[in-house]
């Protein structure tokens, strides 16, 4: 098999009902699989009664969305993998141009499409947009996204270009670094997981693209919604895994010691704004990053050629928005 699209689904019967069959209808080129994080809704019984052709891959309990994938993949034999999400509508033709270009380049280790919003079809979709970059502290943003700013697409991003990581949510990847790299970092669980395999591939050698002419269009918080705390708790604590993980051996310390006085603010500014259940899983996530931390250190051992690359923006986008008020920023 050449391409595989693998859908991983949590109690999403609804997202499957309205979007998988646009997936298969503009699909044809690739083997559409669905693998289930051991739903407690009827989505299994759902695909078998009106998807018999899809392929389901049924696992034993909710591994969230790295251990899901990455045990899932494991059962798919494809040159290439398309991890989607459950709450996406494709595009016309959204495979061939990202796959033909992947083809002619062997550098080219993963790439996404243009990821638009499902709700306002004009703008950019915040889980990714057009491309994804981090800031000198780790701080991801996106062209076409710049924390909660969603630009309008006026064709501003009508090219494509090397970016530093690939969103999650439409991610196109060849299945021999994936399993090169050892895939999703489970510890993750859910949230930035993406963006770390992302920075192990560019400290592997390889390149990552957004590609302009494939177009997705995503609802986004399928899973977990924007306000809740858990979520903040991923955010936070992910965050500083990835840095750990992967920073230059000469300035992670430093600079995770800066993330973690920002962090701070952060906490300071959801206590005034009397938002303590956010306010505590920042503090939940630090604890957690400190108990980990040996393990951290073991895994940066894995990656020994962390450099800083060209795709890192090298200011801080915390200052340049919120000080400078730019709306975005374009590398």
């Amino acid at each position: 098999m050449k391409t595989a699209v693998a859908i991983l689904n949590w109690n999403g019967k609804s997202w499957l009902e309205k979007f998988l069959p646009n997936v298969i209808e503009n699909s044809p080129e690739a083997t559409v699989f669905v693998i289930d994080n051991a739903s407690t809704d009827d989505s299994v019984s759902f695909l078998q009664a009106n998807f018999p052709s899809v392929p389901i891959i049924q696992l034993d309990e909710n591994y969230g969305f790295a251990e899901g994938y990455n045990r899932g993949l494991e059962e798919i034999q494809a040159e290439y993998y398309i991890l989607l999400n459950s709450d996406i509508l494709v595009g016309k033709n959204w495979i061939t141009p990202i796959i033909s270009k992947m083809e002619t380049n062997s550098n080219l280790a993963a790439c996404m499409p243009k990821i638009k919003s499902y709700i306002n079809p004009n703008s950019f979709e915040y889980a990714g947009a057009a491309g994804g970059f981090i800031d000198k502290f780790g701080y991801p943003f996106c062209h076409g996204r710049l924390f909660d700013i969603l630009e309008e697409d006026k064709g501003q991003y009508e090219q494509d270009c090397d970016i530093f990581w690939a969103s999650g949510a439409a991610l196109f990847i060849k299945s021999s670094v994936y399993k090169e790299l050892g895939g999703l970092d489970k510890d993750f669980f859910a949230h930035m997981e993406e963006i770390d395999l992302c920075w192990r591939i560019k400290n592997a050698g390889y390149s990552i693209q957004y590609i302009h002419d494939s177009e997705v269009f995503h609802v986004g918080g399928g899973s977990l919604p924007k306000e809740n705390p858990f979520k903040t708790y991923l955010n936070y604590r992910n965050n500083l895994f990835m840095l750990h993980k992967n920073l230059p051996d000469d300035s992670y310390k430093q600079i995770i010691f800066k993330r973690r006085f920002l962090d701070g603010l952060s906490w300071i500014n959801f206590i005034c704004h009397l938002d303590f259940k956010n306010a505590k899983e920042i503090l939940h996530a630090h604890k957690d990053y400190r108990e980990a931390i040996p393990n951290l250190e073991e895994k940066r051992k894995l990656s020994p050629n962390k450099t800083t690359h060209k795709e890192m923006y090298q200011k801080s986008i915390v200052w340049e928005h919120f000080i400078k008020r730019e709306k975005s920023i374009k590398i």
